[in-house]
């Protein structure tokens, strides 16, 4: 895996933070908007949908390493032609409205496809939140050994919040939170927490052993440039707070 030096630090820090502008995102304007937001409130990775155009558009707007996410690894390729840094499988959020799910073997299969048509490019790989967890743990060990050098959860699309204010963002984290704790400790690589997360819930990924997060809807459904800017430096401080907490946990 040959990870960009800030990407990798992130990591192994826990401190990673991607904002996502969609899977099924391809508006440039709106595309730009959320990696200006991006690199202007100090995260660590772009995410978009895989096409060769928003790449560039993304490399001129900020300097930010660029993942894509498709569901289709033929795809990958001329993305990672046109200059992306890291390809993902996921996420799946976007499809399950259509009535879509997807199968821990068809995941697998899509890993192996992946790799062996990109054997040297960072590869995520997303694990459907619908699996029952014991189920999520099996196919992480399964990924990891397939090639996957990052998994990442989700979840935010089958809460169902009850509750108003921050007990109902909490509510809304919960699936990926669990799906973080549990995969986190069944496989090596570096988990990613997202779907569903806010500044509220940020740490609380990390506490449950995911090495960052990856947050969409909280940016990119956003429509004021500052305002942008603002949601992504209010992720960045919930993950400084996690970093001083730990920090302060080690000078007592």
């Amino acid at each position: 895996m040959a990870l960009a030096a800030s990407l990798h630090a992130a990591l192994r820090s826990r401190q990673c933070l991607k904002v996502i502008a969609g899977l099924m995102n391809f508006d440039a304007e709106k595309v730009e908007k959320v990696c200006r937001a991006a690199a202007g409130g100090a995260a660590d990775l772009v995410d978009l949908a895989c096409d060769p155009a928003l790449v560039r558009l993304a490399r001129r707007c900020s300097d930010l390493p660029v993942c894509v996410s498709a569901v289709e690894p033929e795809r990958f390729v001329s993305a990672v032609a046109a200059g992306a840094d890291v390809i993902e499988i996921g996420n799946f959020d976007a499809f399950y409205a259509e009535g879509r799910d997807f199968s821990a073997a068809e995941v697998l299969e899509l890993t192996r496809r992946s790799r062996a048509l990109l054997p040297r490019v960072p590869l995520s790989v997303t694990v459907p939140h619908k699996l029952p967890l014991d189920a999520q743990e099996r196919l992480a060990v399964d990924l990891q050994a397939a090639g996957a050098d990052i998994l990442q959860t989700e979840g935010g699309s089958g809460a169902r919040p009850s509750s108003a204010g921050i007990l109902g963002l909490i509510e809304k984290a919960a699936p990926t939170l669990a799906a973080a704790h549990a995969i986190s400790r069944a496989v090596e690589i570096p988990v990613l927490c997202a779907s569903g997360l806010s500044a509220v819930t940020v740490p609380m990924a990390i506490a449950a052993g995911a090495a960052g997060v990856g947050v969409g809807s909280a940016v990119n459904k956003l429509d004021d440039p500052l305002a942008m800017v603002a949601a992504v430096r209010a992720l960045r401080g919930g993950l400084a707070e996690v970093a001083g907490c730990a920090t302060l946990g080690l000078q007592r």
